[in-house]
Formats: structure tokens, sequence, C-alpha cells
């Protein structure tokens, strides 16, 4: 399996767990759902972050890409709601269903057939094989560490880190409360 099929496998999966919260009833079957698709969404735009963008970087349309990098953080500040909510509160399934739209367009984006980012991605040349090698190394570690409870990082967020951002107390660059 090559590197955009290992991506379009990524999107079907995370689609399929979109459409199972949907139909879930019961609160602990949506968060268990909402916890598996935001896991799954974080490995994933780590390996595109980490591997498969900056190789298409200069490559295909510039703007794809940072376009791609914008769309990424605003699901990352989605999904550390979400992971730091449960369906009790509310708006917790509007912000799945906002993430699921959210993915759903992006998804869009990526696979266009002429325009599309994997579109020009192969028309540019890219070695897809060793690209599909380093990301099935890096998804692997990356499970690891989003499995221990490392919350996903925005690259454009402007402010403070993320998580000082869901809280009411500054932190320092560390993620640290000033306060303590």
């Amino acid at each position: 399996m090559d590197a955009i099929a290992m991506l379009k496998a990524d999107h079907r999966k995370v689609e399929e767990i979109f459409e199972a919260f949907e139909k879930a009833t019961s609160r602990d079957r949506k968060q268990a759902l909402a916890e598996q698709a935001c896991l799954e969404l974080k490995v994933h735009t780590a390996i595109e972050e980490e591997i498969f963008y900056p190789a298409c970087r200069g490559r295909i349309e510039d703007d794809l890409l940072d376009e791609s990098y914008v769309e990424h953080d605003a699901a990352k500040t989605l999904i550390n709601e979400i992971e730091a909510g449960s369906p009790e509160e509310d708006f917790y399934d509007a912000k799945v269903k906002v993430l699921s739209e959210m993915i759903e367009h992006h998804v869009e984006e990526e696979e266009q057939r002429v325009e599309g980012m994997f579109s020009q991605a192969r028309s540019a040349g890219l070695d897809m094989d060793e690209l599909a090698d380093r990301m099935r190394a890096r998804k692997a570690t990356a499970m690891e560490e989003f499995q221990a409870g490392k919350p996903a990082e925005t690259r454009t967020f402007e402010g403070d880190d993320v998580e000082s951002a869901l809280t009411d107390e500054p932190m320092d660059g560390q993620g640290v409360p000033l306060n303590s």
C-alpha cells in the first residue's frame, strides 16, 4: 500500500467511525466512538504533517498545503475539546458533528481527482512507497504517544498553547500554569 492509499484508508476508517457515532444512542458508545475518532485523527494528522506534507512542499500548490495545516489545527482544537469533555455536556454531540463535517471537507480537498493534493503529489513524482514506509513507522509511534494521552498540538495557532486556550489559567511556554 503506497502513501496515498494509506491516507485514503485512514479517511475511510474515520468516516465509518463518524457514521457509527451518528447512529449510536448510548452515551458510553458515543464517547468511545468519539475518542476513537480523535485518536485516529491525531495519528493521521501527525503522519501527514511530519512526513507527507513536507515531502509535497515545493512540488504541489503551496496554498493547498497551507490551508491543510490550518484545517488540521482547527480540527485539533475541536479534538482537544471533545477529549476533555463528555456526552453529558452541552455541545458535545455538536462538536463531534462539526469535526466530522470539517474532516469531510478536508478529505474532499485532498482526494479531488485533478486539483486535489493527492493527485498533485502523484503527478509530482514523489516516491509513494518510500513515504509509506516512513509513515507506517511513524504511525506506530504516534499511536503509542496519543494513546498515552498526548494532546493534539497545533502548528498555526496564535497565542499560548492549545491547553491554555482551553482553560482560564495563563500558561508558560511549557504548558505549566503560571499561578502554580
